[in-house]
């Protein structure tokens, strides 16, 4: 039986769609190297629409004319769109609502408020009130203190008379909370006494690490009313084309959720485009079916690389044995805040089908975007009858292909179209060189209507592989999309079998994936980690555990997309035009760039800057505190704490009014031999403090029990004992704190004293 299921992803330029069977059988082993299609009965390509949606329609409309089959015999559709992440990176007030923030973690957490490392732009659109409330775990489970009803209701109180209805609730080590006693409880609170309240819990959103996962469920908030009125877009297009069947939206790791559960997390589609290309270029050239695959049989001792190349941009991730691409390591910026959830690693670079071709006659030279004309290819470029020359015209002008009317480019000189393609090739080189895990030979899987800008061969490629339908891979991959269920919690091992620990956390992401519609005979665990909690005598572990299986197969018309949606359909959004503003838009507003980014050296001239130094005093800067944090990140390396909380603790004692003029740095010959000199410093497990952030006021409080049991009745500066990590900028609050100067220097360089170099 045909189980057809239509792909579609909404890129900036185009929006691709595709439909293939994907029944079990449709494609046995045997039959690979016969029907190289892969399942894929057609594909399309169309111009990306201001609306979205009805540039979707138009897609599967084609899609389902080319492959002649009727919309009521279709299963599922999978949607990828970079919508929601646009809103984000380009900071639009006109899809971004305001959040306030709950923090539930007692006393804690006041060293680094809500909102502190958004881009000012960003934080100005959705920063909202901030309430810390009695609540919070430790790391083993045990509450902070208890959840106070009274403040809830005040904080519930105080949000409606902001005017807000959308709320971030945080709760330290939530993650942690099996029982519900936190956020769950807190929420039910809240919703008893607003009920139009849309509360985001920070457990569903992401893991340990309260920042990163305060900052995703922040963001997840901010964008709720723009992804219910996507989604129920997207609902009532696939209902005008008589589409009944389930829809779904791919997601971050490759996988799929239901709509509904996308319009409650749209952050975890943030990253899909990307990844539905991957997945969809892993499918077309085989590598599910490797042992039978010809085209890179015999070649197990190279790595894989797929290459997708846009009309703006070429994305290379690297691919895993699992076939999903390689994960990004630890934090993954979006519009220039701090996350942690898992999205590819890609490198984007500024080259595509409509890159502009820049040539300076002065100096004899000819340079490649990264600017684009995107989806104005068919009317800007040269070949279509346009006044702008593009890499796909010298791709023309060379022979490669044989777009639009080649006689336009015909007058090319020679010296300009090899000077172009010497650097696109450069531009790739770069990129794979960059994206290599290894020293062994690259195999190349290319993809994308862009692709045709590949015309030479690249040093340490040793085969490029041009797929089928490569030009809608991205469609393929959000088709073949499979279902997944993980797990990532702290457990507790002291006392346990490890083993039944893990084996139970196994099941649950099995049946969390079959829960989601994963086929029951087909599911399997993919991952296992298990990381150690440093710092603990509990033997605290955190176990994450994601299970994959194929999406079962319901009966042809047994459910559609509007089953999904009941619940919040009927909610009141804010129903304006559902368009998709350019980048172009964007920068065209002139928007300077230190409002875009919390990195105060994004638009400083390091060539130029000088910091301020007056009579040998060093008053600090934010440029100098970047500066700094990262030195000390780097002689730390892991010890010490992380500077990037601490870095921004700084920030805010150096933005506070009262700390004007009082952050400095003198050297030790300025302080006199009987000056008195104080330290204060942290110890413990970075996971710990990485979650339940200081209150700010630990330091201050024993340097001044200290001093007092010393018998000093003042003292005259302070110095770091350590200078790697966090703790390398711990005196710095300090210091402004007490209104005494910073020593240059340290004590021990890193916490090991046989490392001597932080002197």
């Amino acid at each position: 039986m045909a189980f057809y299921r239509i792909g579609v992803d909404v890129g900036g330029t185009n929006t691709d769609a595709a439909i293939l069977n994907a029944a079990p059988a449709a494609l046995p082993e045997q039959d690979l190297h016969r029907d190289q299609r892969r399942g894929v009965c057609a594909s399309s390509k169309t111009p990306t629409t201001a609306d979205v949606t009805s540039g979707i329609c138009t897609a599967i409309v084609d899609v389902l004319a080319k492959a002649q089959i009727p919309a009521q015999e279709v299963r599922s559709v999978a949607i990828g769109t970079t919508h929601f992440v646009n809103a984000v990176v380009e900071a639009d007030p006109r899809r971004l609502s305001r959040v306030a923030v709950i923090r539930l973690c007692g006393p804690y957490t006041r060293a680094v408020p809500p909102f502190s490392d958004f881009p000012p732009r960003l934080r100005d659109i959705i920063g909202g009130p901030v309430f810390y409330l009695d609540g919070g775990l430790e790391i083993d489970g045990r509450e902070i203190s208890p959840i106070c009803p009274q403040q809830i209701e005040n904080a519930v109180s105080e949000i409606e008379k902001a005017g807000i209805t959308t709320v971030a609730l945080v709760g330290v080590f939530s993650p942690l909370d099996h029982r519900g006693t936190n956020e769950a409880a807190c929420k039910g609170l809240m919703l008893q006494q607003n009920p139009n309240l849309s509360v985001v819990c920070s457990a569903d959103i992401g893991s340990v690490g309260l920042l990163e996962r305060e900052n995703a469920t922040i963001l997840n908030a901010s964008i709720l009313d723009l992804a219910k009125k996507t989604i129920r877009a997207f609902c009532q297009a696939m209902k005008d084309l008589q589409l009944k069947c389930p829809l779904y939206l791919t997601q971050n790791d490759g996988t799929l959720t239901s709509a509904a559960m996308a319009a409650e997390r749209p952050i975890q589609t943030f990253a899909s485009g990307p990844t539905n290309s991957l997945t969809g270029a892993a499918y077309l050239a085989g590598l599910d079916q490797r042992s039978n695959n010809s085209s890179i049989r015999g070649n197990t001792d190279t790595q894989i690389l797929v290459m997708d190349v846009g009309g703006t941009t070429t994305d290379v991730c690297a691919l895993l044995p699992s076939g999903f691409p390689r994960k990004a390591p630890n934090f993954v910026e979006v519009g220039g805040v701090r996350t942690a959830f898992p999205i590819p690693e890609v490198l984007s670079v500024g080259l595509g089908g409509g890159s502009r071709i820049h040539i300076d006659h002065a100096q004899d030279a000819v340079s490649v975007g990264p600017d684009s004309v995107g989806y104005r290819l068919t009317q800007e470029a040269l070949v279509f009858g346009g006044h702008t020359m593009t890499s796909t015209d010298i791709v023309v002008a060379s022979g490669k292909a044989g777009l639009g009317e080649p006689s336009r480019v015909a007058h090319l000189p020679a010296t300009i179209i090899d000077k172009a393609r010497a650097g696109i090739k450069k531009i790739l080189e770069r990129a794979i060189d960059e994206m290599k895990v290894s020293d062994q030979p690259v195999t190349l899987l290319l993809v994308g209507g862009g692709s045709i800008v590949y015309m030479d061969a690249l040093e340490g490629v040793t085969e490029c592989i041009l797929p089928p339908h490569y030009d809608s891979a991205n469609a393929v991959g959000a088709a073949i999309a499979k279902v997944s269920g993980e797990v990532d919690v702290i457990e507790i091992l002291e006392g346990r079998d490890e083993g039944a620990v893990v084996e139970a956390a196994k099941q649950q992401a099995v049946q969390a994936a079959i829960a989601r519609g994963a086929d029951k005979d087909d599911v399997s665990v993919v991952e296992v980690d298990k990381i150690p909690l440093q710092y603990v005598t509990n033997k605290a572990v955190r176990l994450i555990v994601k299970a994959v299986g194929r999406l079962a197969a319901p009966a042809p018309g047994s459910e559609s997309a509007e089953d999904h949606v009941v619940s919040w359909m009927s909610i009141n959004v804010n129903d304006s035009p559902l368009t998709e503003p350019s980048t172009v838009e964007m920068v065209a507003n002139g928007t300077p760039p230190s409002l875009i980014t919390t990195k105060h050296t994004a638009s400083l001239n390091l060539d130029t800057y000088v910091p301020e130094v007056a009579d040998h005093v060093w008053y600090l800067s934010a440029v100098d505190l970047e500066f700094i944090a990262t030195g000390t990140g780097v002689l730390g390396t892991g010890g010490g704490g992380p500077s990037y909380l601490q870095y921004l603790q700084c920030l805010d004692w150096l933005q506070s009014s009262e700390a004007k003029g009082r952050m400095r740095v003198v050297p030790p010959d300025r302080m006199n031999d009987s000056g008195v000199c104080v330290f204060g410093s942290w110890y413990g497990a970075p996971s710990v403090s990485g979650e339940r952030i200081p209150a700010k006021i630990e330091l201050t409080t024993a340097i001044d029990h200290a001093v007092r049991l010393s018998g000093y009745t003042h003292f005259d500066g302070i110095i770091a004992d350590e200078i790697g990590g966090g703790n390398g900028m711990s005196t710095f609050p300090t210091s402004a704190y007490y209104d005494i100067p910073v020593l240059d220097g340290d004590l021990m360089g890193r916490a090991y004293p046989t490392m001597e170099h932080g002197k």
